[in-house]
């Protein structure tokens, strides 16, 4: 089968096409015909090795455990392992696996759902980490009611797009920031309120918000907590900057400590990837609440050229691979 392949961290000059032997299941997993996966920022940390926790927290040290990249994808199953009761051979799915930038990858049965019927393999592709982000970090981390004021930072790219869309069917009043290019698209996915970052500050002091959703932001935490209601909470999701070593965790790591000894919860976010979850994520696709927002498809043999583009800032919602 072609795929993406990688020998050692790297920009993305460490990525080849290759031709290369299908990937072997266990008991518990499902063999995937891919036929698109999804780009996001963690497809670059992984890529790189940075932040340096990345390789202790059981990537390989020196080199890549899973040389084909990527996790979320959709496609046809092929074949399931002897403990899988889930799914059958010919089932369309969308989820998480390892390697989906290629012809086949495997994936754990819990990380997997049915496709939305309506959606295209493409659209379905764009799902599952970043909505799930989404959905967490608002329903869990900050639970988000009905009335509450929400701002959105990062609010067009892949997270922050499924975040307006999902803050707002939970009745949420729902203001956006990001780029002058964007607010076209944050304002037709729902937002009630558009900021442009370049012309406006979100903490001028004229309004405060019960939760505000900082995605791979770089304001400090003063700035932040400045836009907060004094019981309101603040939810970071990922974060760029910090070095090699930290890579934006001691952000997150001094908002915990802060947390401890003011009102307002300063709290961090990272997705736990589960069959629920996913499930949850396809109803409201197929209520006609939420629906994914691509930005650009690049074929396989591009993947870098995908990798560069979303790392860059250019996106509007998700780039997906076609395969």
């Amino acid at each position: 089968m072609k795929a993406i392949v990688q020998d050692t961290y790297g920009s993305t000059g460490v990525l080849h096409l290759r031709d290369i032997e299908r990937p072997e299941i266990a008991d518990d997993e499902v063999l995937v015909r891919v036929h698109a996966a999804a780009v996001d920022r963690g497809v670059w940390h992984l890529m790189t090795g940075l932040a340096y926790p990345i390789r202790l927290a059981g990537y390989g040290l020196r080199a890549p455990k899973t040389p084909v990249p990527g996790m979320d994808l959709a496609g046809v199953v092929e074949a399931v392992g002897k403990d899988v009761t889930r799914f059958q051979p010919g089932d369309e799915v969308f989820g998480v696996g390892k390697g989906a930038y290629a012809e086949y990858a495997r994936a754990p049965e819990n990380k997997l759902a049915p496709k939305p019927a309506d959606l295209t393999f493409e659209q379905a592709a764009a799902i599952a980490i970043s909505g799930m982000t989404a959905l967490q970090a608002l329903r869990d981390t900050g639970r988000v009611a009905a009335g509450h004021k929400v701002l959105i930072i990062g609010a067009s790219g892949g997270v922050g797009s499924y975040a307006v869309q999902i803050a707002k069917a939970m009745g949420a009043e729902v203001t956006g920031v990001c780029s002058t290019t964007k607010t076209d698209l944050v304002h037709s996915i729902g937002a009630d309120h558009v900021i442009d970052y370049t012309r406006d500050d979100f903490a001028d002091g004229d309004h405060q918000y019960d939760l505000i959703l900082d995605i791979g932001g770089g304001s400090s935490l003063t700035r932040l907590r400045r836009a907060l209601t004094s019981s309101g909470t603040l939810v970071l999701i990922g974060g760029e900057g910090g070095g090699r070593w930290l890579g934006g965790l001691d952000r997150q790591l001094r908002a915990l400590l802060l947390s401890l000894v003011v009102s307002q919860q300063l709290k961090a976010k990272m997705p736990s990837e589960n069959y629920a979850d996913m499930l949850a994520l396809k109803e409201l696709i197929e209520a006609g609440k939420v629906a994914p927002v691509i930005d650009r498809t690049f074929p396989l043999s591009e993947v870098p050229k995908a990798i560069d583009y979303v790392t860059a800032g250019h996106a509007r919602g998700k780039v997906v691979i076609t395969i």
